[in-house]
């Protein structure tokens, strides 16, 4: 069986099985990874730029090159073999179903007036300080959080998925991990945390395009996603997370964005579409979840038709060098 139709098989059986059994509660390979780079920093750690990238280059490079061990194994084995491990490897590094139990489990208590119940689950989302905000506040704070992690957890992964296959896969979801745990501006990551945090940049940028455009064509409102993101993304710190909480603020008709407040540390954000959105409701948690299934099932349907295209394209390629 071609590579295309594999890869397509494959990462449809992933999501699959994401949406059907989400995360497993113990054993995740994710957070087996995490363990393992927090031992490699914990060996490389130094003040310092040129320790940080020996740090991303081990542990971004490992999980590629398991990937690539991985594929190299089933490369002569029978297709359902190949399309296994693509499913499985799909499966480990997505994270949509567990995405949305979370964001629902915050708006369900939310919904009942459990204000303290979700403030004790929102650390599980993203890491906003909770006994900071208050109930509309942390609701904009789920929506902001499952926009971003849309691309993040599910899109980007498809996107290298797509390109590279299952080392692409697994090396996008190390890089994604490493950034997450030392690609923030503390002062103990500030020098060697800056490798992981610009990969990161540059491995989601295609990603967090495809989640935004998605957006725009999933959304209730794809003039309002269209607008928000043409003049609002620019303005977010960040050049990734930017397009993706825009389209999805002028999609949903919200405005996102504004004072956020980390473990004591405060920023203040551009609004994104401040303009023509209102506050965030606790009902647009479930709204947005809605749109960031619309929006994996549109990437998924991209990434695949880009992979096939790419290998027809190649095919014909070859065909006319070998009658030339």
């Amino acid at each position: 069986m071609r590579a295309d139709r594999v890869f397509a098989y494959g990462v449809t059986a992933g999501l699959i099985g994401d949406r059907i059994l989400g995360d497993p509660r113990r054993g995740h390979p994710v957070a087996a990874f995490g363990r393992a780079a927090a031992a490699v920093e914990r060996a490389l750690w130094r003040d310092d730029r040129a320790r940080g990238v020996l740090h991303t280059l081990v542990c971004a490079g490992t999980a590629a090159a398991v990937g690539a061990l991985g594929a190299r194994a089933v490369r002569s084995r029978p297709a359902a073999a190949r399309i296994t491990l693509t499913a499985a490897a799909t499966w480990a590094v997505v994270g949509g179903t567990t995405l949305g139990r979370e964001a629902r489990a915050i708006g369900g208590a939310l919904a009942a007036g459990d204000t303290e119940v979700a403030r004790e689950r929102l650390p599980h989302l993203c890491g906003r300080d909770p006994q900071a905000l208050d109930d509309r506040e942390m609701a904009r704070a789920v929506v902001e959080s499952v926009a971003e992690n849309t691309s993040d957890a599910v899109v980007g992964a498809l996107v290298w998925g797509a390109a590279a296959g299952v080392p692409g896969l697994l090396a996008f979801r190390a890089v994604n991990t490493l950034d997450a745990m030392v690609g923030h501006k503390s002062p103990r990551y500030l020098r060697y945390g800056w490798a992981s945090a610009r990969l990161d940049d540059l491995a989601g940028w295609p990603g967090a395009r495809l989640t935004a455009l998605a957006a725009v064509a999933a959304g209730p409102d794809r003039r309002g996603a269209v607008r928000a993101w043409r003049a609002d993304a620019a303005a977010h710190p960040s050049p990734n997370a930017g397009p993706v909480e825009a389209s999805f603020a002028g999609a949903l008709g919200v405005r996102l964005g504004g004072t956020l407040s980390y473990a004591g540390r405060v920023e203040h954000r551009a609004v994104l579409n401040g303009e023509r959105g209102r506050p965030v409701e606790v009902a647009d948690i479930e709204r947005a979840v809605r749109l960031s299934r619309r929006v994996t099932w549109l990437a998924l349907g991209a990434c695949v038709a880009a992979r096939c295209a790419v290998a027809a394209a190649v095919k014909t390629a070859k065909t006319k060098r070998g009658r030339a």
